[in-house]
């Protein structure tokens, strides 16, 4: 199964969804949803949504609820994007200008607000205590990442550790509630939930790594955002972290004074210093490791559409160029 196969077996499934976002967003104030399709409408895969629906699937459930709640689990995601964003000044999303830009930081937070507002409406509609419990729980701890990734923002001396809690923290989380959602909708034992979250989690590190290595080999007008980005914000990633472990000295500080001083000029230079040493083999070995974990916690799941659906989305995440 192709990537393309698996979007089109759950693509009556993704339609509903789609159906159901158009009704939850809404509003009698006109600016709500002008700015937030200028975002949902702009090439988002639904990556999140398809996870919840082939775990769902996974664990015999295909009943109407998975529609509100992939609602809800793209309503983060979107909600992130626009304070993401604001706090990174960004130009361009998805290779369209950004929210703020349009309409500035007050409305693009604001419309964030209300996807988060929103979203926790549609899990009281739904009913599910531990949905509830295990939302809350993702968002706070998202909202933990954000703090700490600005905490590290141009810091030459943040180890991989770090790097990685804020991965784990920022990305990794919302996918694994998303695979967890499937299995609370299926019935599944405690044992298969936890595999399922284990799951998303190793998965959503490999998709946060390959995204990070793709802000500097992959062509801009695929990627949907500049090259090089990333850099430019002072974000230091598992490519430049591991550059800076293994350059020589003069390296480092030529690394270190160009990231202090938000030098655009010196973006080039840092690029090649890392493109001299393993920076992207190692981090994409890295996301290899995590998706070969990923693929273990499918170990107990009975061979099904639903799990080669899931089997070819941990494929993708290596060989994709958005």
């Amino acid at each position: 199964m192709q990537i393309q196969e698996v979007f089109h077996y759950f693509g009556n499934d993704l339609k509903k969804v789609e159906e159901h976002m158009e009704i939850y967003l809404r509003s009698e104030v006109r600016l709500i949803p002008e700015i937030i399709h200028h975002l949902i409408g702009s090439g988002g895969k639904r990556f999140r949504p398809l996870l919840l629906l082939a775990t769902a699937e996974l664990c015999g459930y295909r009943g109407e609820r998975r529609y509100p709640l992939s609602a809800v689990i793209e309503f983060i995601h979107t909600a992130t994007l626009f304070h993401d964003d604001v706090i990174d000044h960004a130009e361009t999303r998805r290779g369209r200008v950004s929210a703020n830009r349009v309409w500035g930081n007050a409305a693009s937070v604001l419309v964030g607000d209300f996807l988060y507002s929103k979203s926790f409406k549609l899990m009281i509609d739904d009913g599910s205590m531990a949905i509830l419990k295990l939302i809350s729980t993702t968002t706070n701890t998202m909202s933990e990442g954000e703090v700490f990734q600005l905490m590290k923002a141009g810091d030459v001396n943040i180890t991989e550790k770090e790097y990685l809690s804020i991965v784990e923290k920022k990305t990794s989380i919302l996918i694994s509630a998303a695979c967890a959602i499937g299995g609370i909708l299926g019935n599944a034992t405690d044992g298969q939930i936890e595999a399922l979250t284990r799951f998303g989690m190793r998965l959503g590190t490999a998709f946060q790594i390959t995204d990070d290595t793709l802000d500097y080999v992959a062509r801009e007008e695929e990627f949907g955002k500049a090259i090089g980005q990333d850099l430019r914000e002072g974000k230091l990633t598992l490519p430049l972290i591991r550059t800076i472990k293994k350059c020589t000295p003069e390296e480092r500080t030529f690394i270190r004074t160009g990231i202090e001083k938000k030098d655009g000029e010196a973006t080039a230079g840092i690029m090649d210093v890392m493109h001299r040493y393993d920076g992207i083999p190692y981090a994409l070995r890295k996301a290899r490791n995590c998706i070969d974990e990923a693929r273990g916690f499918l170990s107990p799941f009975d061979d099904s559409d639903a799990k080669t659906a899931l089997l070819t989305i941990t494929d993708y995440i290596l060989d994709r160029r958005l």
